[in-house]
């Protein structure tokens, strides 16, 4: 283990999770389906290797614990499908930039409902953030007028992974194991997509072999090695070191969307992605220093 570059693996972490508004955009299918193939794949592959382990830690929950972790599921469920339609609409470069303020609403609602507090750096990186949204949130693009809607559910999809983080972060408070968690939350997260699919009428089958090899990409590179490394990499490095990393994302995956897709990102579209950035590293240096 000491061999292991913990500082390498996030950003090959990282790279990983960027790589998602690319394989989404290659997606022709609804944005249910496209997140119902990615969670399908992920707990098939999740829990052979780690049902045998949890088992006895999931045992022992309370009910309440165990609701909280349904509920983080369902959260999680409407994250993805917001995140996957976000991307119909508008660009990768401002969608992945506008996911990511998801570090800010988790700091209010830690303050809000936690009982956590802000100093007053994180105040002015929350005021930061927030005008960067505002840039990008009403800056253009090469979708035209649907991009306002785009940019407007990307910033849902913030908070609905802020909301799963907030309880992952009251899971990790109770002593409960990242591994016990996602044991509940991803299989009620597969259940609540399978129900949305029912309930819209979304057929589950007929997209061909490409979906489902997207979904299975998504499943492998961006949640099981991306955001599962990431997780890992608290272990060994600080939430805020963590967080300024997490920063290469939108950069990785706009990059990633020029060559691929020809999305090349407006000025406002840049200015707005730019001030996000700093709100966010500037929160992240006040978690560092909470941390150390």
């Amino acid at each position: 283990m000491n061999k292991i570059n913990p500082k390498l693996l996030l950003f090959l972490g990282v790279l990983g999770v960027s790589v998602s508004s690319i394989l989404v955009k290659f997606s022709s299918a609804p944005s249910l389906i496209t997140a119902t193939y990615r969670l399908f794949w992920t707990v098939v592959i999740l829990i052979p290797i780690s049902l045998k382990k949890t088992l006895p830690e999931l045992k022992t929950l309370k009910k309440k614990e165990v609701f909280m972790g349904a509920l983080a599921g369902v959260l999680f469920a409407l994250h993805f499908t917001v995140w996957f339609e976000s991307l119909k609409h508008t660009t990768i470069a401002s969608a992945t930039v506008l996911v990511d303020t998801d570090v800010i609403f988790a700091a209010i609602g830690f303050c809000l409902f936690m009982g956590g507090s802000i100093p007053k750096k994180g105040i002015i990186a929350i005021i930061v953030t927030v005008c960067g949204g505002v840039i990008t949130a009403l800056s253009g693009g090469s979708e035209g007028g649907g991009s306002m809607f785009g940019n407007a559910i990307a910033l849902l999809a913030a908070v609905l992974i802020a909301s799963y983080t907030l309880i992952g972060r009251f899971m990790r408070s109770r002593n409960i194991s990242t591994s016990a968690f996602t044991m509940i939350s991803y299989p009620v997260c597969l259940l609540t997509l399978l129900a949305l699919d029912f309930a819209t009428g979304t057929p589950i089958t007929g997209y061909g072999a490409k979906e489902l090899l997207i979904g299975l990409a998504l499943a492998v590179f961006c949640t099981l090695l991306g955001h599962s490394i990431v997780s890992w990499s608290l272990k060994y490095l600080t939430p805020g070191y963590v967080s300024a990393v997490k920063l290469c994302e939108p950069v990785f995956a706009t990059i990633l969307g020029i060559f691929i897709f020809g999305e090349i990102p407006t000025v406002l579209q840049i200015a707005g992605a730019a001030v996000i950035i700093i709100g966010v590293y500037i929160y992240s240096t006040v978690e560092n220093v909470e941390s150390a």
